[in-house]
């Protein structure tokens, strides 16, 4: 059976200079002083208030750095960066260019590069991963909302952070001042958020003709507990009818809940933690 492949061009943007290295250390929240040069580094670009507005992968070289935008505008990205780059940074902000990543798509593995490669020569997806075979829109959909990885505008809205995203090992809370780290920093400290990412299903005969959607309230007991953030319907595992899946960004106190209500009683869904998703760090 082939194995499945994320095959995809994203944006990247270049920095060139000797200071590429210090000004990516204070604008993301990744070491990236202690990365190695090829090594492929995630990292968020928080705002000041510690939320996420873009996903980026970090790659350092000789003469400065790529930074490929995940997820997220990334000319909000460019604008960002350019805002804060002064003469004294020694770092000059190139042009966006698009770069093939790749990906090879495994079950319960943590939201990092593990299986990761940038392609610069165009070769073949059997010729880096062996048995393997690009997959298409829904298969990749599937995994990524079983996986948790927060890519569409729902969860990545400017309005969350690392911690209930599940991102925590994309946030080192040891690395000195950057932007947003005051905000993550407290939250780190406190050893909790107010809410979390969670995968989701439900049967389509089960939901009374209701179409889940971005943005659709969920509620617990009749009080609110949450909001879907992406959903998709595909064929049902037992193939008897369609299924919906998603993710949802839930409140903590329902976070133990093995099911929610879609709002106005139009029927659960059941809840679960998507399986890549990475604790909040405990008290510091």
């Amino acid at each position: 059976m082939s194995k499945l492949l994320w095959d995809q061009n994203f944006p990247v943007l270049r920095l060139e200079g000797s200071g590429s290295r210090t000004f990516l250390q204070g604008q993301t929240s990744a070491d990236i002083q202690q990365a190695e040069e090829g090594d492929l580094l995630p990292a968020c670009w928080l705002d000041a208030t510690g939320r996420v507005q873009a996903l980026l992968e970090i790659r350092m070289d000789a003469t400065g750095a790529d930074v490929l935008v995940l997820a997220g505008a990334v000319d909000a990205v460019h604008q960002g960066f350019d805002r804060v780059i002064f003469p004294a940074d020694r770092v000059r902000l190139k042009g966006i260019r698009q770069q093939r990543r790749q990906e090879l798509l495994v079950q319960a593995q943590p939201m990092e590069p593990v299986n990761v490669f940038w392609t610069e020569d165009e070769p073949s997806a059997s010729d880096r991963f062996p048995a393997s075979e690009a997959a298409n829109a829904n298969q990749l959909d599937c995994w990524r909302l079983a996986q948790g990885w927060p890519l569409s505008a729902g969860e990545l809205d400017g309005t969350t952070n690392p911690f209930e995203l599940g991102l925590s090992p994309w946030v080192h809370l040891n690395k000195g001042c950057y932007l947003g780290q005051e905000t993550v920093a407290k939250l780190a400290s406190k050893g909790e958020v107010k809410q979390q990412l969670r995968s989701w299903r439900a049967l389509s005969s089960e939901l009374q003709g209701t179409v889940p959607q971005r943005g659709t309230v969920l509620r617990r007991e009749g009080e609110r507990a949450g909001v879907i953030t992406s959903a998709l319907e595909i064929p049902s595992a037992e193939g008897a009818s369609q299924e919906w899946i998603g993710l949802a960004l839930v409140r903590r106190q329902a976070l133990a809940d093995p099911q929610l209500t879609l709002d106005n009683n139009q029927g659960s869904i059941q809840m679960f933690k998507p399986q890549a998703f990475s604790e909040p760090p405990t008290r510091i």
